[in-house]
């Protein structure tokens, strides 16, 4: 049973009549009243909230209403119904336990959907966080890895795959969040529709409305024909928006809204287009610390991030290693014609115990490179000194400053500085090699003043 709490009887009915045609079973309250002569007699599998169902427009009746219910009913989803101007408001009742907020006036397809994917992950948790168990259920062919904290992260990605949720990806540069927005599309109902990657990170402010809402001709100077933007590509499919945390305050703004109402307009047109995307989306940053500082829009993070997932980074599952190695290795015996290929147990023991800061990234440099370099087909702890050392020695201090000597703002300057150095002042290395996008490294070289070239 749905309960729909709303005072407006336009609101009950074309939401009771939606839901009914769906298939549910549907009761309605106007007021806090009447929510809990209901929730006497039975407990409903998900309510709809309206934030003002009363005389008061302030919504204050709603948050107050919504406490009362999370304390009665913790484990029941409740999704909010709100105006634009209240979206603070709604992001208040996220942080009171609300499960989504829907915005008026709504698309019935996104709220029927948004209603079946709160059912879906209020359901029991079922599955055995088991490497065997989880392959014959999903397809996670190539996620590498039996290390429990990585089996949990298929599991909750195997659960929320199905369900159109936004999903919000987080880790440290090289940890594999692109694969994770993958299998996530591979096992969801959209699979045989587009998967559309966007490094939001390489798309400066300027190009951000074309690149992801296309563009009219004439829309600019350079503008000759109409292009389609990446929102309406992914359309019935997935679109992955990497380096979130990387938007520009105003670019925040404008993806906000096609999130929001799933409406944009191409640069140059008066239209809106509507679109039916699942939003996959993945940061290396912290973005509670952004904001927390101003940096980044509250309302967009509770938008995206539904579900959030956090990948280990390699050292915290250092078992894996020796899996991945083998796996890169398996590839460039292929690749390269070398079916003796190996490494031995030596090497093998010796790669799981390095720190690996660059993760599954540096590793996977690190194998190919040993391959490309070594005269044996069986890889030895001397092969991989040789090329590490080579790699680390020139772009790794060996000590530490003092606490206290150098502030934090220093040694970043020093540490770019080295690595432009050592990249020959080759931007698109540099930023690799420090775990950064392009655009962010360029405002940190204008930043600290080292000159550069955009050539590469």
């Amino acid at each position: 049973m749905l309960l729909i709490i709303d005072d407006d009887i336009a609101v009950q009915t074309s939401l009771s009549l939606l839901f009914r045609k769906e298939g549910f079973a549907v009761r309605i309250a106007d007021g806090p009243f009447e929510t809990f002569e209901i929730l006497g007699e039975e407990t409903p599998e998900l309510i709809l909230l309206d934030m003002n169902f009363s005389v008061d427009t302030s919504g204050d009746d709603g948050l107050r209403l919504l406490r009362r219910i999370r304390e009665r009913l913790p484990d029941v989803p409740v999704i909010l119904i709100t105006g634009w101007g209240s979206i603070d408001l709604a992001v208040e009742g996220m942080k009171a336990g609300a499960q989504d907020f829907i915005t008026k006036p709504w698309q019935n397809e996104y709220l029927v959907q948004s209603v079946r994917t709160a059912l879906n992950l209020a359901k029991p948790d079922l599955v055995s966080p088991d490497r065997q168990r989880l392959d014959e259920q999903f397809s996670f062919d190539n996620i590498v890895g039996e290390d429990a904290t990585l089996l949990n992260v298929l599991k909750t990605i195997g659960r929320v795959a199905p369900t159109d949720a936004p999903v919000l990806i987080t880790g440290e540069s090289g940890t594999g969040k692109e694969l994770i927005a993958e299998a996530i599309h591979q096992n969801s109902r959209r699979k045989r529709q587009p998967f559309v990657k966007v490094n939001l990170g390489g798309i400066s402010s300027t190009l951000f409305e074309s690149e992801l809402f296309g563009h009219v001709r004439g829309a600019f100077t350079d503008a000759r024909t109409d292009r389609i933007g990446r929102f309406e590509l992914a359309n019935k499919g997935s679109i992955f928006l990497d380096e979130i945390g990387d938007l520009d305050p105003a670019s925040q703004v404008k993806l906000l809204r096609v999130l929001q109402d799933r409406t944009f307009e191409p640069l140059g047109s008066s239209k809106s287009r509507t679109v039916d995307v699942r939003v996959i989306c993945a940061t290396n940053r912290n973005l509670d610390e952004m904001v927390a500082k101003g940096l980044f829009r509250e309302d967009l993070l509770y938008r995206i991030n539904l579900i959030t997932v956090r990948l280990p980074a390699l050292r915290e599952r250092p078992n894996d290693i020796p899996r991945l190695a083998t796996y890169f290795v398996n590839n460039l015996k292929t690749l390269y014609g070398r079916p003796g290929l190996h490494i031995g147990k030596e090497a093998m023991n010796w790669l799981s115990t390095l720190a690996l800061p660059g993760n599954i990234r540096q590793l996977k440099n690190v194998v190919e490179r040993t391959v490309l370099l070594a005269h044996s087909d069986k890889l030895t702890v001397a092969d991989f000194e040789q090329n590490l050392s080579q790699a680390q020695t020139k772009t790794v201090p060996t000590v530490l400053p003092q606490t206290g000597t150098m502030t934090l703002e220093e040694m970043e300057y020093q540490m770019i500085q080295q690595a432009m150095v050592f990249h020959n002042n080759r931007v698109t290395r540099v930023a690799r090699a420090l775990g950064i996008t392009r655009f962010a490294l360029y405002r940190r070289l204008e930043k600290f003043g080292i000159p550069y070239t955009t050539e590469e």
